[in-house]
């Protein structure tokens, strides 16, 4: 299965990614902005680790990003459960290499409208350091408005920090994809 939109593609990975996933996420601009269950540094046998676990999910809940023909970054989902059922949490990371060019909020967009249809949700939100001021872009520029800044909410590298709540609803989803 492929998602394809707006240039890029995602799709489930396979174990013969381990190499370049270990290239991209080995990077400490990466790593610092990403909970710390994400390892650093980052070897090919954390990814083979990591894709072993993710290739057992059905559907696919994970996905290469593809852009350029090459593997440029990861973006998954994660139903909520219980009492939170109707809630999916988004996550990424992008290559340095192509930050800048708006491939992570199209990654967002494909991904949410995929959620929407795979899963019986009616949200889709994303938790991100108040200080990383190039996801927040991405989320806002992918329909996602902020709910909350949550004060001192976690720690990182020894250094407590905000982060913010973004989410977008079903409905308003379908209406951004015809508006925006």
């Amino acid at each position: 299965m492929e998602i394809f939109f707006e240039g890029i593609t995602l799709r489930p990975w396979t174990m013969d990614d381990a190499k370049v996933l270990a290239e991209i996420a080995n990077n400490r601009n990466i790593a610092d902005q990403l909970q710390d269950l994400f390892p650093f540094p980052y070897s090919k046998k954390d990814a083979r680790k990591w894709l072993k676990t993710t290739l057992l999910i059905v559907p696919p809940r994970n996905f290469a990003i593809i852009a350029d023909n090459k593997v440029a970054g990861n973006i998954g989902i994660i139903p909520k459960e219980d009492i939170h059922r109707i809630n999916a949490e988004i996550g990424y990371f992008l290559s340095e290499k192509y930050w800048g060019r708006g491939i992570a909020c199209r990654a967002v967009k494909a991904l949410t409208s995929y959620a929407f249809s795979n899963f019986d949700i009616v949200r889709v939100y994303a938790e991100t350091f108040s200080d990383n001021l190039r996801s927040r872009r991405t989320l806002e520029k992918a329909g996602f408005i902020l709910e909350a800044n949550l004060k001192s909410n976690i720690i990182k590298n020894g250094i407590v920090k905000d982060s913010c709540i973004y989410s977008i609803l079903k409905d308003d989803f379908k209406y951004f994809l015809t508006t925006g």
